[in-house]
């Protein structure tokens, strides 16, 4: 089940809203903490839910290989064997199975692939990946399988590409219908790469299926920045307006704030908390590195106007010490503090959304939150 409803005028740009889901509303704009293996690496669910994560995404390719689908669903569901009582939405792994280029073998039924954690054979059919995150996960959100075209590739492969997903989103679609439980929403995903013909294509054809949201995927693998934002604004304009718009992969601060620009509603990615792993802090004058010995003696929070537990309580000097030494609560921390950030980046701009005054936020936000801090020469 799922409700959306705009919360500002109909039309072209950023847009406010809300979406209803089995497990819990939420307000959108909004960013989807990534919880590839249900869990967000680094962070326990209370970390979540006092920075204010509203709904999480995780992986159906991982979590069928372990714990595996039928395991979950006897356990009870996603939801009670994780304990994480928000929305969650999976993404159905086709990025990821893009990614086992040498262990795969697509076809017209979907693909077979040799796991990565024992080299096991399996097989994912769109039919089945519905099957897996509506029946066995049991998750609010679900999405189709997808071929996500690589960058660069050429026209023809990227069309071939396209008309396969086309195909097999129509499948998802009519499997989704043919299972006897309502619970639970199902999103198309939109793909045609740095064509513009092509993404018009595919965004009338995932449109034209009953989904509940549309995605676009596709993007944030590898293109240049001006290329992926273009085809940003392209798709948002050919999306429809009145079922959710989830950006897929796409988690910069800056590169949030020009989406939402563009009309998007929902995104994910794992950067905020793969750079926290890496020592790099997210904050609202820009991104700091932690590691710098400018930081070894400086007694400041790593941003002064936020309110997350790891600013309340601990200095750069400290963060430092412990990510030199290799604690792992450092990387605890520091994931805290860039999940926090996010997700009050998000905030603000439903924030400004609301009060009519987005232009002149993104105006004087983006540029803060595009720099690096201190950055050697």
């Amino acid at each position: 089940m799922l409700r959306f409803e705009r919360l500002t005028a109909a039309g072209p740009g950023p847009r406010r809203g809300r979406v209803t889901l089995d497990h819990g509303t939420v307000e959108t704009p909004a960013f989807m903490p990534v919880g590839t293996a249900g869990t967000v690496k680094a962070a326990r669910w209370s970390d979540l839910e006092a920075a204010g994560a509203e709904i999480v995404l995780a992986n159906t390719y991982h979590l069928m290989l372990r714990p595996g689908g039928d395991t979950v669903r006897r356990l009870g569901g996603l939801h009670r064997f994780t304990g994480w009582d928000r929305p969650i939405l999976t993404d159905s792994g086709g990025y990821q199975v893009m990614s086992l280029a040498g262990s795969r073998t697509l076809s017209e039924n979907g693909v077979v692939f040799r796991s990565h954690v024992d080299g096991s054979a399996h097989a994912l059919t769109p039919e089945r990946a519905v099957e897996l995150q509506l029946g066995d996960f049991g998750v609010d959100v679900a999405m189709v399988l997808d071929e996500c075209t690589p960058w660069p590739a050429t026209k023809d492969e990227v069309r071939t590409s396209m008309e396969l997903t086309h195909r097999w989103a129509a499948r998802a679609a009519a499997r989704r219908e043919a299972l006897a439980s309502p619970r639970g929403a199902l999103f198309g995903i939109v793909q045609g790469g740095m064509h513009p013909d092509l993404r018009a294509e595919s965004a009338a054809a995932i449109a034209a299926l009953p989904f509940d949201g549309v995605a676009c995927g596709g993007l944030s693998v590898g293109e240049p920045k001006d290329e992926m934002r273009a085809m940003v604004a392209l798709t948002a304009s050919l999306l429809p307006e009145d079922r959710p718009r989830y950006l897929m992969g796409v988690g910069r601060p800056d590169d949030l704030i020009d989406a939402v620009a563009r009309g998007f509603d929902l995104f994910d990615c794992v950067l905020p908390t793969r750079a926290a792993r890496h020592g790099l802090l997210y904050t609202s004058e820009g991104t700091l590195a932690i590691k710098h010995a400018r930081y070894r003696e400086d007694a400041a929070p790593p941003d002064r106007s936020c309110g997350c537990a790891t600013c309340r309580r601990h200095s750069r000097a400290y963060l430092r010490h412990l990510f030199v030494a290799g604690e792992p609560t450092a990387a605890t921390l520091l994931t805290v503090h860039n999940l926090t950030a996010i997700l009050d980046l998000m905030r603000g701009i439903r924030e400004a959304l609301a009060s009519n005054r987005f232009t002149a936020w993104a105006a004087e936000a983006l540029p803060r939150w595009s720099r690096a801090v201190g950055k050697d020469s």
